[in-house]
């Protein structure tokens, strides 16, 4: 059985012509009905009724374009039919779908005019027309009351209407921002994922490289220093495979599980880099101590990075890291002894741009820059207290 909410869903979704058409037809069907009875001894179904019903009917089907024209058009016409003597239940039918469509297609203010002068001229008629002795006019307070009824409907249902589509558009507003921020995110991991593969490629490839030239050089003459470096060079390749395969997993559908890098793999850093020919010193104080998880990966990060710069531009013999703990701070200290305008350059390049991205991502300050007389010193500040996790 169709309720009555979808035969409502049905009409309005037909055109607006053969909607206002269909209305038309209704209304006229029983308003006509209500014209066409006389009370005995009376002829009202005369010329000047059925001229005023062919107006109302006429007009109603511009109601959506005119609708106050309408308005009144149609209530010229039932006050016609009252003063003429034929006072019908159904005769006022086409005024009172004019005043719901004022009501539903216009604004709070309208209606409420619209209510003053309707009940207004009303209750001028029924004063007017009096009590007939076929047809007596109700009490002038009573027909004051009957056109605001399709006038309160009408603005609920202009109001249950400005509702849903205020509800509509917060929903698409939300949906818009909810991929925004989604946007946010993937732009973000994006970035993270980048730096990332940056910090392993760039680390690995180069102490590899400057490994495989210390095998190269010492194949003939030293073939046991020849072997080590070349067993570097394999860890090293087994240690950026792991770390790639970590690192990418985020972009598959399962969830990485791989731990992040920590500051007790530092000495496998160094001992690579010592492969490769530069002498690292590693100090921190105090030894072992463990912070949490995404300081400790910043700070592998940075001493990864600043060592792979070291391999890379600086032709440093000696290198220094000093990882500090303070009271609510870890301070990272990386001082090489590589020769004047060896140092990176402090404007281009991904990797001091990715250090200082991870250093500002948990809330640090990073400085770094060349040391007078020789070398380049990079200097990071670690929250170690309300860190991100």
């Amino acid at each position: 059985m169709m309720t009555f909410d979808r035969l409502a869903a049905r009409v309005r979704a037909l055109p607006p012509l053969v909607a206002d058409l269909l209305v038309v037809a209704v209304v006229g069907l029983f308003t006509a009905s209500d014209a066409a009875v006389n009370d005995p001894g009376y002829r009202q179904d005369d010329a000047l009724t059925w001229a005023l019903l062919a107006v109302s009917l006429v007009a109603l089907a511009f109601r959506r374009r005119r609708p106050v024209a309408v308005l009144c058009l149609t209530g010229a016409a039932c006050a016609g039919w009252a003063l003429h003597g034929h006072i019908g239940e159904l005769l006022n039918l086409p005024v009172i779908v004019a005043l719901y469509t004022v009501a539903v297609l216009g604004d709070r203010r309208r209606t409420l005019w619209t209510g003053l002068v309707a009940a207004a001229v009303s209750g001028v008629v029924a004063l007017v027309v009096g009590r007939d002795v076929v047809n007596p006019q109700g009490l002038p307070v009573l027909e004051m009351v009957w056109p605001l009824v399709p006038l309160l409907l009408g603005e609920a249902v202009r109001t249950r209407r400005e509702l849903l589509a205020e509800y509509a558009a917060r929903a698409a507003r939300a949906e818009e921002e909810r991929e925004r921020e989604a946007d946010r995110r993937v732009r973000q991991e994006r970035v993270r994922v980048a730096r990332e593969i940056h910090d392993i490629l760039a680390h690995t490839v180069s102490a590899m490289t400057v490994q495989a030239g210390v095998a190269l050089d010492a194949l003939d003459t030293a073939p046991e220093v020849s072997r080590r470096a070349m067993t570097q060079v394999r860890a090293s390749g087994k240690e950026a495979v792991r770390e790639l395969r970590a690192t990418l997993s985020v972009l598959r559908e399962t969830e990485s599980t791989a731990p992040a890098p920590r500051l007790d793999q530092l000495a496998e850093l160094v001992a690579g880099v010592e492969a490769g020919g530069v002498r690292v010193l590693l100090r921190r104080a105090p030894a072992g101590a463990a912070y949490p998880a995404v300081v400790e990966t910043t700070a592998y990060r940075i001493v990864q990075e600043e060592l792979t710069n070291v391999v890379k531009h600086s032709g440093a013999e000696r290198v220094a890291v000093s990882l500090t703990c303070g009271d609510t701070h870890l301070y990272i200290e990386i001082v090489d002894d590589g020769p004047p305008g060896s140092e990176p350059s402090t404007g281009e390049g991904f990797g001091l741009i990715g250090m200082r991205e991870r250093v500002l991502a948990v809330g640090g300050t990073l400085a770094y820059g060349p040391v007078p007389g020789g070398g380049f010193r990079v200097h990071a500040q670690l929250p170690t207290e309300g860190a991100a996790p």
